[in-house]
């Protein structure tokens, strides 16, 4: 019986510090022999954000035991490791370059090879680690600093078909969590705050909703929320706009998703029907059930990550890690940490209100 690959992965990009062991078993599906995850809210909580030199320092303070932990957890030893995988992009770059750093110390200590990862890759490839997921799909990845729709045609070959113009989908959830009085990170808040609210209560407007193809427009919605919250005056009024915010989201994905699927039809054809969701946005539990009805109408397969994978981990950096593993596709240990590292390196860069659509 052949040796099954082991890759450590490492994530370091914003404010987890995290650390992963996945092989697979004999059907070629990866195993997650270990995931370790630490989280800075407390942190940065009174700073109501990240702050990238206490970040970077909270990376510096556990790195260390976060991937002794991912060792010991998965039972084995460190010399029987195949590769060592860094998230090298996008992100904060004092944050990025603790986590690559440290790989490229370890890879060199134990002269194994290393892989420089895409963060935004990583998310795009975690579903394979609970499922068998196939090229080509199409991917919505949302997330506090991202949000976009991809033709993901094979490992590395990626075409942008949307974007936001503006703001990120949790970039936009935390800024409206933090109008409302809520700690950060509130993102996860609005959800249940909405769930004591009437949805249709406010009517709040939908950026670029008939025009732009799928790239999507978040700003001019969180101005409308700033607007409404300074005459909030009860509970009830906070729960209302919670779920009038919740709903229009819910309302421009379900768009501007339709959209994409015929994007991705002209490109594929009408027989590879998959859509995957993955980012930290992933895990909100009524966009999931929105955009699985949306499959169920359209015939779409669709995909998620486990809710523990959808944030920042490990795991989907050490799956990038594998597929690049069984190709042979290393770095040098020179290679830089990039804060802006788009998956799509051909499209253009689309930010601000002057961008015509």
């Amino acid at each position: 019986m052949s040796k099954k690959p082991l890759i450590l992965g490492i994530e370091s990009s914003c404010d987890e510090t995290a650390a992963a062991i996945i092989s697979e078993n004999e059907q070629g599906l990866p195993i997650v022999l270990s995931n370790i995850i630490s989280s800075q809210v407390d942190v940065h909580k009174e700073f109501g954000g990240v702050v990238p030199e206490l970040a970077a320092r909270s990376h510096l303070e556990k790195i260390d035991w976060i991937v002794d932990r991912a060792i010991k957890d998965s039972q084995i030893n460190i010399q029987n490791i195949d590769a060592i995988a860094s998230t090298a992009g996008p992100g904060l770059i004092v944050c990025l370059s603790v986590g690559l750093s440290f790989g490229k110390t370890l890879a060199s200590t134990l002269n194994k090879p290393f892989i420089a990862v895409n963060h935004l890759e990583g998310h795009a490839l975690s579903p394979k680690l609970n499922s068998n997921l196939n090229y080509p799909y199409l991917l919505l990845l949302i997330s506090g600093g991202h949000s976009q729709f991809l033709n993901v045609k094979n490992l590395g070959d990626y075409k942008r078909l949307g974007t936001t113009i503006d703001d990120a989908l949790g970039e936009a959830f935390d800024k409206t969590a933090k109008l409302l009085g809520i700690e950060f990170p509130g993102g996860p808040q609005i959800e249940i705050l909405a769930k004591k609210g009437d949805p249709k209560k406010f009517d709040l407007p939908k950026p670029i909703f008939n025009k732009g193809g799928c790239n999507l427009s978040f700003a001019g919605l969180k101005t409308a929320v700033l607007r409404i919250s300074k005459n909030i005056k009860t509970d009830q009024d906070k729960f209302d706009l919670a779920a009038s915010f919740q709903n229009t989201i819910e309302e421009i994905l379900y768009k501007k998703t339709k959209i994409a699927f015929r994007e991705f039809e002209k490109i594929n054809g009408i027989n590879q029907k998959k859509f995957v969701v993955a980012g930290g946005v992933a895990a909100n539990k009524n966009i999931r059930n929105m955009l699985i009805k949306l499959c169920e109408e359209e015939s779409y397969e669709y995909i998620f990550p486990p809710l523990e994978l959808c944030g920042d981990n490990a795991a989907m950096i050490a799956m990038v890690g594998l597929e690049k593993f069984k190709l042979q596709k290393f770095d040098k240990l020179d290679h830089p940490a990039k804060p802006r590292w788009p998956l799509d390196e051909d499209a253009l860069f689309l930010k601000g209100a002057g961008v015509e659509l």
